[in-house]
């Protein structure tokens, strides 16, 4: 197996926390339990995360290991942005609780984007980040239309935004300080 690269994972971090951002400012049911993970934290269990799912495939999993398993997924938000199933339940979750602007409307989902993010993207990358975002929560609704999936995928794509959260470049510009 060849792993991912670096660019992928923090890609994948920066989904963590984006995702965590929005269930936060949903809240109720929704909300994230604990505190956001640093980059290390959250590559620790990631580690642990996929020890376990190899750990499943090898031999099996003793039964109190795949509620570890899960919970680990849950706590990463593991393909939360681009798990048609994910992004449902999610959705029907915070609906349930009243929904929140930033599910759909761009201006709301770039507040939840800290001052500095939105500095290293500039206005059309704010806007790349929204548009590829609100595209992913609409994976939800052509799940059981193929043809509109393979269209929604390629918007998702289409919007595939850089590196750009905060802890990501906090050493880099403590650095120049």
């Amino acid at each position: 197996m060849t792993p991912a690269p670096v660019s992928e994972l923090l890609l994948e971090y920066q989904g963590y926390v984006l995702a965590y951002r929005l269930r936060a400012a949903v809240g109720g049911r929704v909300a994230p339990p604990g505190e956001q993970l640093p980059l290390s934290g959250y590559a620790a269990r990631r580690l642990e995360r996929q020890e376990l799912a190899r750990s499943l495939i090898r031999v099996g999993l003793a039964p109190g290991r795949m509620a570890d398993l899960d919970r680990l997924s849950d706590e990463l938000m593991f393909g939360f942005w681009l798990n048609p199933s994910e992004v449902a339940a999610f959705l029907r979750a915070a609906i349930r609780q009243g929904s929140h602007p930033a599910l759909g409307d761009p201006d709301a989902f770039a507040a939840l984007l800290t001052p500095g993010e939105q500095g290293r993207l500039g206005r059309a990358g704010v806007r790349l980040v929204c548009a590829h975002h609100l595209t992913c929560l609409t994976l939800a609704a052509p799940m059981l239309d193929p043809d509109s999936l393979a269209s929604v995928w390629k918007r998702v794509e289409a919007t595939t935004p850089p590196l750009f959260i905060d802890a990501l470049f906090a050493e880099e510009e403590s650095g120049r300080g």
